[in-house]
């Protein structure tokens, strides 16, 4: 009998070992391929801009210093090039904002301003800054009636939007619909989404969707290729779960297959206080009506 225990306790000592050294192993695998996605992202998103700007200063500079075959430029043809070289900086700069982002959500470092914003005022600010992505699609917004304040860190609620919107109309042909909706939901959450009516997601992939460096190729029917390192989703859980909420992805509601909506809960908060209580840094996030966006109620 003590022989068999022994036994049985070798054996378990070895099979635990094994387990131990296969996990190691795996987790050096996901390391290394996330290196690769990293690195092969990196290279194409640092060197795009950078080719820009490059291209732009190098005519400017030509054309200042008289090099024999440059083309002279007038006025619009040096603001081009100016504005050549501002977008590419400013995207230089967002994508060094997002890895920065990535690594304190990762640390658990992220710090959440929170204060009480109007539900409706933030996805404005989101669809705000949206405008030029979203020129070739038609949005919709569905905000419920006599939604709560909330009390949450209003621009990065307001990122999330943004990034969802961002990601629907990269991956939807022109001329499609982009439908944002604002609704209550149970446990004192407000639930948030946004739709497309691109090619979706498979089922398979749609929690994988939302890892770092992770992309869905593009359907060639689509208005535009994505670009970017697939960082925005990873952020997106990151904001999303750090206000206690959570995000998920499903298929679109057309019916045929097509399109995919991503939702989002946040909860509303203190219910005692749910009047609103603007700050001076919320009420930065109010803007104008935006005579493009369709506007509907529901509730």
């Amino acid at each position: 009998a003590e022989t068999g225990r022994r036994e049985v306790g070798r054996l378990y000592e070895e099979l635990r070992a094994a387990f131990e050294r296969a996990s190691h192993a795996e987790a050096l695998r996901q390391s290394e391929r996330l290196k690769s996605a990293l690195l092969d992202a990196v290279t194409h998103d640092l060197r795009t801009p950078l080719t820009s700007i490059k291209a732009s200063v190098t005519t400017l500079l030509d054309e200042r210093a008289g090099v024999g075959g440059s083309i002279a430029l007038d006025r619009e043809g040096h603001q081009e090039l100016l504005e050549v070289i501002n977008e590419e900086a400013d995207r230089l700069n967002r994508f060094i904002e997002g890895l920065v982002d990535l690594a304190r959500i990762e640390a658990g470092e992220m710090q959440l301003r929170r204060s009480w914003d109007a539900v409706d005022e933030m996805i404005d600010a989101a669809l705000k800054r949206a405008e030029t992505l979203t020129r070739a699609h038609l949005v919709e917004v569905a905000v419920e009636n006599d939604l709560p304040a909330v009390r949450v860190d209003a621009r990065a609620v307001a990122e999330v939007i943004y990034t969802l919107v961002d990601n629907a109309a990269k991956y939807s042909p022109a001329g499609t619909h982009i439908r944002v909706s604002a609704t209550r939901a149970e446990h004192e959450m407000i639930r948030l989404a946004v739709e497309d009516e691109g090619p979706g997601v498979a089922p398979e992939m749609r929690e994988r969707v939302f890892d770092k460096f992770f992309r869905v190729t593009a359907d060639s029917d689509a208005g535009q290729h994505p670009t970017g390192i697939g960082m925005g989703l990873a952020i997106a859980r990151g904001i999303v779960e750090a206000h206690g909420g959570r995000i998920w992805i499903e298929g679109g509601t057309a019916g045929d297959g097509r399109g995919a909506r991503i939702t989002f809960t946040v909860p509303i908060g203190d219910e005692e206080q749910t009047e609103l209580v603007l700050t001076p840094e919320s009420k930065v996030l109010r803007q104008k009506p935006i005579s493009k966006f369709q506007t509907s109620d529901s509730g």
